[in-house]
């Protein structure tokens, strides 16, 4: 605090520069700090830039992998699951995977029935899934479970019973989840689910892979199906 006190122009720059954390820190500490050090004086002057300070930090210790987002692959999620194995999507602002869903079950030869929780449409959700249960390819897709607090522990209790009852369950059922982060959400459906989440890309490289890895882009088939002269 002294040498900010003694040296506020040179702190100054930084405070108000773009990207703080390429700026040049005021001598000895450029030289006499590591790159940690720094990353802890930015945490003081400028908080907001501490995300991306930490991703560069990141990228020249580790490499750019472990910041870059892998791309979101629906199918290898639901060959990790079973009939008991609920899948839930943990939601992020902007991001739907409800389209992708539906157009998966599609390929699957799959019926999927979708119902967004919310005032009483509890008693709804427990009545498809039960009839689901007993069908082939037979999917449910509840929304919006954090709409649902006091619906939860029905919740609960139904994913519990799958579990310890797999043979009244058929094979090819499953049941998926969405969710934005809530206190409310069980405990237990979440340790026993395959958690997944499909965050917005940031960056015009990340945007491109995400555009054509995505259904039904990354298939051969898009480009191929329509015949000369129709569109």
């Amino acid at each position: 605090t002294t040498h900010v006190r003694g040296h506020v122009p040179e702190w100054m720059q930084i405070h108000n520069a773009t990207s703080p954390h390429k700026e040049t820190f005021p001598a000895p500490y450029e030289t006499g700090w590591g790159k940690f050090d720094k990353l802890l004086m930015l945490r003081c002057l400028r908080p907001d830039a501490i995300v991306e300070a930490a991703q560069d930090y990141v990228i020249l210790f580790l490499g750019p992998a472990f910041v870059e987002p892998v791309p979101f692959n629906l199918r290898e999620c639901f060959d990790s699951s079973s009939c008991t194995t609920p899948l839930l999507f943990i939601l992020t602002p902007g991001m739907d995977p409800t389209a992708d869903l539906f157009r998966f079950a599609k390929q699957s030869d799959a019926k999927l029935e979708a119902v967004s929780l919310g005032q009483g449409q509890g008693p709804i959700a427990a009545t498809m899934i039960a009839k689901a249960q007993g069908s082939k390819a037979h999917w449910v897709l509840l929304q919006n479970c954090h709409l649902a607090p006091s619906w939860l522990p029905h919740l609960d209790r139904i994913c519990t019973d799958m579990a310890a009852k797999p043979s009244g369950v058929e094979s090819t059922f499953r049941l998926f989840l969405t969710s934005f982060p809530s206190s409310a959400f069980p405990v237990a459906v979440l340790q026993m689910s395959i958690k997944m989440t499909n965050e917005p890309p940031s960056g015009l490289r990340a945007s491109l892979m995400r555009s054509i890895t995505s259904q039904p882009v990354c298939e051969s088939a898009f480009f191929n199906r329509n015949t000369a002269g129709v569109l």
